[in-house]
This record gives structure tokens, C-alpha cells and sequence, in this order.
């Protein structure tokens, strides 16, 4: 019988030809499949490893460098005088990447050098309490140097202008545990009707309202929290553990809560020459305040604080206690500025162009720059010569609180308490920037020298509520500096010797900053 032919034929291997096409199919088929595998492997180990090496073969941007100055140790609370002479400093990103001599590193092709020689470079100044609310406010500061504000929301003033260009870095602080119609989580929803201040002072809130407060406040960007008059003991020490859990710095401003509490549990700044003082009250005047922290009570307790000699042992172990606690005093000393001795116009300063006149409306005088005392409707009808006898009253009244608690805080300093400049502007005739160079020289007429009174501007803001992005010249350090041309730690006037500042990497002409932008 004869064998099939065409499809059933055998091959040389023993099988039909339509078995070998298949087989062969097969193998092409796997073949093409591991060819393709491998081609994927290749691809996930080769072309990452190339592109890297295209990446790393772009060159990296050169850095801007600041080349020759004397860069100022303010590290220590300014007790440490270690300056970096003929120095270099690399800036990238808005950071600071490298610091040393420049003996040691060499500058590299194509930087933008910035020459230093004779200079001195210290970091930009923080102003720790203000309001910040324009454009015109944002290039004052510049102008003096500040480059960093923490913010309030403050009454005619508005909130904090967090788009100012140019313009400092802006930390919020809000008041927490009371009702404020300043606080700024009453623009969410929710928060308006809780917040609102419904009678003459504020009042507290509940635990559970606080707590949420809190998270709220750290979720909108707020870096640092008040402890108002008002709120009470067992309130007080439960924001500051729960404010330190969520990286908040904590202010206090305490009345209710006795300010020895405050300290004890940990508060980082005490604010306001006029507040802190009445820690030093008894038992029998602190009591009351527990119910009435703004009234009759209130005014015994500052009344006999105020009024204590300043030689007083209460006073001076009052001092002491301060002294050997981490809490820092922020004194504001800029707010009693013009109702001490030697004071002088503010309005004259250049930066003052900048600001809207309306911070004077009155407060103080733009001609003179005296504070103005208005009397009440009733006793501006009397004869021009008993008005101005009424004012020359309350401006000697004025100027005698002023005096004495100076000289309290005089004997308070002689125990060397920590301290932090904040400038309390546009309180009480305080003006935005400016004022923080008089906080300044207040504090070294106080006693401080004036490496220790450009610590509290700079590395003290690191080193007591470790905010350590600024305020220092050190690598990972935001890049803010001035560039001066005297010795600041001759005199603190010095810091006001500056043609050129950087403000988060970018270079600026000071005399620019007077040009206010649109």
C-alpha cells in the first residue's frame, strides 16, 4: 500500500514536514520571548544606569559665593567669639552648602563671587514679635535687616502679608485656648462662631475645643502658639506638652496661670516688659486673677509689681528663678521705646517711607515722633490751656511707668536671664523693621553686649525653640545675611552698615528696597 503523500510526508528527522514547520514555529516563538525578556532586563539595569550617568555628567550649577569677609560666631548666646576671618561661603538653592576659610577652599570656575574683603557677615535678624500686614512693611524690615518676622494678626493691622516680593520669611503666631477675633482659623469653616469674642476679654475654651485648636494651627502653618491672660493653670500646662508634641514654640502672656507655673512647665518665651513681671506677686494678689486676669484684680497685681523697689530680695529671687530656667524673655523694650529717656523721631529713619501712615494716627506724632495722649470727648471741650496741662499729665504718668519698669528690669538682668529680640511693632509706636534695631540697642543699654544682643536676633531663635533653618551662617542654614561694613560686635549701630543683603539665596541692593514694589 502507498504511503500519503504531501502533509504526511517524513523529513530526515523522522517527522512530517507539517510537524517540523510547527516545531520550528515553536522555537521562534520561545526564542523571540526570552530575546524579548532579556531585551527587558537590559533595559530595567542598563538605561537607568545611562541616564544616571547623563545626569551625573551635567555639570551641577555654580554656586554664588561670598568671598573674604569675617563671618561673626554668635553661637552660645554670644558668649562665644570664635569669628571665621577671610572667609568663603557657597550658597545654592537658596541654602548654605560650604563654609571655611578660603585658604582651604578653592572657589570654583564660573561662580558668581560676591568679594567680602573687610566685611563682616552675620546672619539675617529675626524679629520674634510683630505684625507684617504690606508690601511697604515687608522692604522696611528688609531695609533693616530683618529677614525673618513672626507674624500676629493684629487688629487695624490685618493678617500677615505671606506674599510680600521681596519680602522676610513670615512665621504665624496665634493666640490658643481662648476665644480672639485676630486668631486666624476663623477664616475656616467651623471656626468663626467658636473663636469669636462675644464680650469685653476673651475666655477659655474647653479642652476639647483647645485641642483641636492646636492641630488646626499646626496644619495651617502657624510655628508658634500665645498663652493668653485669661487662660487658667491646668489649661496652660496642657497646651505647652501638647504644642511641644506638635513642634509648636509657645509665648506666654500669663495672668491666670502663675508665670512661675509657666516657666516651670516649660514655656519658651515670656512676653512683654509690663507682663512678666508679675510673677513676682503673692499668693493673696496672684488668687484673683485666676477669675478676673484683666480687671480690678489685674491692675492691683501690675500695680505692685511695677511698683516694687528694685532692690527688693522678692524682686532678685524672682530674677534668679528666671535666670536658672530655659524660658527666654522677649521684652519688647521697642513699644516703651518713646517714653524713656534719650529716645529720638523714628520717622526720620529712610525705611519709614515705606510704611502707611496711618501707623501714626494717634499714636504718635510723625513730626515730633512723640506719643500722642488723647483725652477723652468730654475734656476736649475745656479751655486749650487745661488740655494741654491734661496731656503733660498722662505723658509724666506715662513716662514714670516707662522709668520703673525699666529700672525692674534692670535688677532682673543682673541675673543674666536668656533673652530674644522681638520689636512688639506697630504697637504702641513701634515701627516694622526699624524698631527691631532699637530692641537692639535697648537690650545692650540694658547690659548685653553687643555679640549677645545680636545672638538674641540670630542663634538664640535655634537654640531656644529650635528653629535651626535659621540663624546662623552654617551649612543646611537657610541663606539669609547681611553684609556689613563695620564690626557689629563693637556696636550694634554698626548693624545698620550695609549696602547688600541675601534674602533666601538672592542677592539685594539695600538702596533698591526703598523703591517699593507693585
Amino acid at each position: 500500500m502507498k504511503q500519503p503523500q504531501g502533509n504526511m510526508q517524513k523529513s530526515g528527522s523522522g517527522l512530517c514536514a507539517a510537524d517540523e514547520r510547527r516545531l520550528r514555529c515553536s522555537f521562534a516563538v520561545r526564542a523571540a520571548g526570552w530575546l524579548g525578556s532579556v531585551l527587558s532586563l537590559l533595559g530595567l539595569i542598563v538605561l537607568p544606569a545611562l541616564a544616571a550617568r547623563g545626569a551625573q555628567a551635567q555639570p551641577t550649577p555654580p554656586p554664588l559665593v561670598l568671598a573674604g569677609g569675617t563671618i561673626i560666631d554668635l553661637s552660645n548666646w554670644g558668649h562665644s567669639a570664635n569669628d571665621l576671618h577671610d572667609a568663603v561661603i557657597f550658597i545654592r538653592d537658596g541654602r548654605i552648602t560650604t563654609v571655611g576659610p578660603r585658604a582651604a577652599i578653592p572657589i570654583p570656575k564660573g561662580a558668581t563671587v560676591i568679594d567680602c574683603t573687610g566685611k563682616y557677615l552675620v546672619p539675617g535678624l529675626v524679629d520674634g514679635y510683630a505684625t507684617m500686614s504690606s508690601q511697604g512693611e515687608a522692604q522696611a524690615n528688609l531695609y533693616m535687616g530683618v529677614t525673618t518676622v513672626v507674624a500676629r494678626t493684629g487688629g487695624n493691622d490685618g493678617p500677615p502679608d505671606l506674599y510680600s516680593r521681596p519680602g522676610p520669611q513670615v512665621y504665624r503666631i496665634a493666640t490658643v485656648g481662648t476665644t480672639d477675633n485676630d486668631n486666624p482659623l476663623r477664616a475656616l469653616p467651623g471656626w468663626k462662631q467658636t473663636l469669636a469674642l462675644t464680650g469685653a476679654h476673651p475666655t477659655e475654651l474647653t479642652p476639647a475645643q483647645t485641642a483641636l485648636e492646636l492641630t488646626a494651627l499646626q496644619q495651617m502653618g502657624v510655628r508658634a502658639v500665645m498663652i493668653g491672660p485669661a487662660v487658667t493653670a491646668a489649661n496652660s500646662q496642657w497646651i505647652l506638652e501638647h504644642a511641644r508634641g506638635l513642634g509648636l514654640a509657645t509665648y506666654g502672656v500669663f495672668a491666670a496661670t502663675p508665670v512661675r507655673l509657666g516657666v516651670n512647665d516649660g514655656v519658651d518665651v515670656l512676653l512683654h516688659m509690663g507682663r512678666y513681671e508679675i510673677g513676682v506677686v503673692p499668693d493673696e494678689l496672684q488668687q484673683p486673677l485666676a477669675d478676673d486676669a484683666y480687671d480690678a484684680a489685674a491692675r492691683t497685681a501690675y500695680g505692685y509689681a511695677e511698683h516694687l523697689p528694685p532692690m527688693d530680695e522678692h524682686l532678685r529671687a524672682y530674677a534668679r528663678f528666671l535666670a536658672a530656667h530655659r524660658t527666654a524673655l522677649m521684652p519688647t523694650f521697642s513699644e516703651y521705646f518713646l517714653r524713656l529717656p534719650d529716645h529720638r523721631n523714628l520717622w526720620v529713619s529712610p525705611a519709614a517711607r515705606l510704611l502707611n501712615p496711618h501707623l501714626a494716627d494717634g499714636v504718635t506724632d510723625r513730626a515730633t515722633g512723640e506719643m500722642i495722649y488723647p483725652l477723652p470727648n468730654w475734656e476736649r471741650k475745656l479751655p486749650q490751656i487745661t488740655q494741654r496741662w491734661l496731656e503733660a499729665g498722662l505723658s509724666k504718668r506715662a513716662n514714670q511707668q516707662a522709668n520703673r519698669l525699666w529700672a525692674i528690669n534692670q535688677a532682673i538682668f543682673e541675673s543674666y536671664p536668656h533673652y530674644l529680640a522681638g520689636s512688639g511693632a506697630a504697637e504702641l509706636g513701634a515701627l516694622p523693621g526699624i524698631s527691631l534695631q532699637i530692641e537692639l540697642q535697648m537690650l545692650t543699654r540694658l547690659g548685653l553686649s553687643p555679640r549677645e544682643a545680636l545672638a538674641a536676633a540670630t542663634s538664640n531663635y535655634a537654640s531656644q525653640i529650635h528653629w535651626t533653618e535659621l540663624g546662623s551662617i552654617e551649612p543646611g542654614r537657610r541663606a539669609d545675611i547681611l553684609v556689613l561694613d563695620a564690626d557689629p560686635t563693637a556696636s550694634v549701630w554698626n548693624l545698620q552698615q550695609f549696602q547688600t543683603l541675601v534674602v533666601n539665596g538672592v542677592v539685594m541692593p539695600r538702596s533698591a528696597l526703598l523703591q517699593l514694589s507693585k
